[in-house]
């Protein structure tokens, strides 16, 4: 049995003109099972924009904090037997912070299981279930910086009631805090700043926008003469993300 986000994500590709057989080969669904679903004479069920998953988080805070490093270095691949694979990727550098993804994973799935993969210089924190892409329906074929990345309305209602651990995963996946340091009349001053970088427009604006809300001031540093890099120097913005977030361990 593949759930309805499964199937709908299926023939999704198909409408975007995609053969049956990339189709089948990228989800791992047969051709039998599509054609089925492709044929059929009633219209699949739909989640309208604002509706709630199959499965809605009972812990929002873990979400808003599991959907921020999903954002950043998550990944849902497909089951050939149904089901998805959810996988973020923690460098081995922070034990603490794939430590802190499992808790959240079995925070917001308490009946899935969840494993840790080693790979070269990162572990993949991975849960199999059946519902990952109703948890986080911006999953999709390609790249997220390639693809547009919007919240669906019951997701930005988590967000806004749990800010600061939605920008904790962001900082956690694809941030850091940095000393850095410059010389003023010939004393050199070191100051604390933090820095969240990611290709996607759509998710730097999520981060942006949740840090305007929570009173942080950001600036954007380009990267040669892309905007990838978003910035809180200011030092009382600082100490608010200390406050909330810190570095990661």
């Amino acid at each position: 049995m593949y759930d309805i986000a499964t199937r709908k994500h299926t023939l999704d590709l198909l409408a975007d003109g995609r053969s049956m057989n990339s189709v089948s080969k990228e989800t791992g669904i047969s051709r039998a099972a599509i054609r089925a679903w492709k044929s059929r004479l009633e219209p699949l069920p739909r989640l309208l924009p604002n509706a709630l998953p199959c499965a809605a988080p009972t812990d929002k805070a873990s979400y808003a904090y599991l959907l921020g490093l999903y954002l950043g270095d998550g990944c849902i691949s497909p089951h050939p037997r149904g089901g998805h694979h959810l996988r973020i990727a923690c460098a081995d550098a922070w034990p603490g912070l794939i430590e802190l993804c499992r808790v959240a994973i079995k925070a917001v799935r308490p009946d899935d299981k969840v494993y840790l993969l080693q790979k070269q210089g990162c572990v993949a924190v991975t849960s199999y279930g059946r519902h990952w892409t109703c948890m986080f329906p911006q999953h999709g074929p390609g790249k997220k910086h390639e693809r547009r990345i919007v919240l669906e309305g019951w997701q930005q209602e988590i967000v806004d009631a749990h800010p600061w651990e939605f920008l904790r995963g962001l900082i956690h996946s694809d941030g850091c805090r940095v000393t850095n340091w410059t010389v003023r009349n010939g004393k050199r001053y070191e100051y604390p700043r933090y820095f969240f970088t990611n290709k996607s427009d759509d998710i730097r604006k999520l981060c942006t926008d949740t840090l305007t809300k929570v009173g942080v001031q950001w600036t954007i540093l380009a990267r040669g003469s892309d905007p990838f890099n978003v910035s809180v120097a200011r030092k009382g913005s600082v100490a608010l993300m200390d406050a909330h977030i810190g570095p990661k361990y």
